[in-house]
């Protein structure tokens, strides 16, 4: 059970992350005026266009999501930590940011916002959580001699 709980929470790290990351690397313009989709757009609230600042923030979560999948895909119990890590220290300041400048959106933008970042947030401290209950980790074992 803890096994499958932290591949379903880095599957979906993995997928927005990856989502994410595409649109707003490869067509930072459409990110930054359209985002998250569906008619809002809370990227454009919040200030000026900046399409180097745009394309950072998508190779970032590109980043962040292949260090998801390598964990995913091995279930090592550091890489797992570590990709869990890693999105916490991305994610939370990114949520408390947001708590702080609710003002920019209307009601129903700002219950989504806020939700949907919580979301963000407690995938990976789920993993996090859970990483330690894992089988041992392949990568950490020791080294054993060819004979």
């Amino acid at each position: 059970m803890t096994e499958r709980t932290v591949r379903a929470a880095l599957a979906l790290l993995v997928t927005q992350g990856v989502i994410v990351g595409a649109w707003a690397a490869i067509s930072p313009r459409s990110f930054y005026d359209d985002f998250p989709g569906g008619g809002r757009a809370w990227v454009a609230a919040d200030g000026p266009y900046n399409e180097h600042l745009v394309r950072d923030f998508g190779d970032l979560n590109l980043a962040l999501a292949a260090v998801s999948l390598v964990a995913l895909v091995t279930m090592g119990r550091a890489l797992v930590l570590a990709a869990g890590l890693g999105w916490i220290v991305y994610q939370a300041p990114h949520l408390v940011y947001h708590l702080r400048h609710l003002d920019v959106y209307d009601i129903a933008d700002q219950v989504l916002n806020v939700l949907s970042l919580m979301l963000a947030l407690a995938l990976p401290v789920a993993v996090v959580a859970l990483a330690p209950r894992l089988g041992r980790d392949t990568a950490a074992a020791p080294h054993q001699p060819v004979r």
